[in-house]
């Protein structure tokens, strides 16, 4: 059974930086695509960050290119979300995905496997 868990959310000011880490459990990790979604209460879930298996590939929204960047850790099994410069209205539980293909895809549906989330509170 696949397993996914993130941490590193918490409460930050505007302008500060947080890093999300995810590690993964129950397959061969480096084989597979992997994203970062947020989702706020009420709204669908959004496409954040993508990476195929080898790092290969990056793919980030338009909201976050410049400020964001993806990177993963095969060896460690682990997908990591640097985001800096955050928004309040970045605010928001962040997930962690893992598709069953090599290549990442950036739309909720693409993906078979979700952690838990994690919560990302951005004070102004």
């Amino acid at each position: 059974q696949v397993q996914l868990v993130e941490s590193g959310g918490g409460l930050v000011q505007a302008g500060d930086s947080l890093r999300l880490s995810c590690t993964a459990s129950g397959r061969t990790f480096s084989s597979y695509g992997m994203g970062w979604f947020r989702q706020a209460p009420g709204k669908e879930r959004e496409f954040v960050a993508a990476i195929n298996w080898s790092g290969g590939s990056i793919y980030y929204a338009d909201s976050v290119k410049g400020r964001f960047t993806i990177s993963r850790d095969n060896a460690k099994n682990a997908v990591y979300l640097q985001m800096n410069s955050l928004k309040p209205e970045e605010t928001d539980v962040y997930y962690c995905a893992s598709r069953s293909h090599a290549e990442p895809r950036r739309t909720a549906t693409g993906y078979d496997y979700w952690g838990q989330g994690t919560q990302v509170t951005v004070s102004s």
